[in-house]
Formats: C-alpha cells, sequence, structure tokens
C-alpha cells in the first residue's frame, strides 16, 4: 500500500488505520518517492526480533570460525582510533 505525504497530512491516522487494515505496512511518498514506512508497532517488534537474531548468529559464527579479538577496553578504543 502507498499513500502521499498530502493525503496523510489531509486524512491524518485514520487514512494509516484504513490502509493498514488491508496491508502489513503503508509506504508514504514525498514529491513522488517513497521515503517513509509505517507500520503497527507489533510488526516493528517481530522485525526488530529477527535483526537481533539474526545479528546473535553471526556474532556466533565469527566466534566459532575464530574471528574474534581479545582486548582490553584501552586497546580497544586505540584500534578504533588508528582506523
Amino acid at each position: 500500500m502507498s499513500i502521499t505525504a498530502n493525503e496523510f497530512k489531509v486524512q491524518g491516522v485514520s487514512l494509516l488505520e484504513e490502509q493498514l487494515a488491508d496491508a502489513s505496512e503503508v509506504i508514504i511518498s514525498v514529491r513522488g518517492k517513497d521515503k517513509y514506512v509505517v507500520m503497527e508497532l507489533e510488526t516493528y517488534n517481530k522485525l526488530r526480533e529477527c535483526e537481533l537474531a539474526s545479528a546473535i548468529q553471526e556474532a556466533r559464527a565469527d566466534y566459532a570460525a575464530g574471528r574474534v579479538q581479545i582486548e582490553s577496553v584501552a586497546e580497544h578504543i586505540k584500534r578504533l582510533d588508528d582506523v
């Protein structure tokens, strides 16, 4: 589903609620370009959980493959500053 920023400005949250009744997300376009995505908070939270689960899986894979570096906080900050 897609709406324009002007439609949202005129019709407000009721338009979003109407659109979200039929779709899991609504794209808001500004000056003809898709700019924002609106979804219910429950859907957003599920996406965040998936993102975090993926990050954990990636970190575990890095650890299992030996792609880790053990260092003090000071050493870590120095390494970051040197980049």
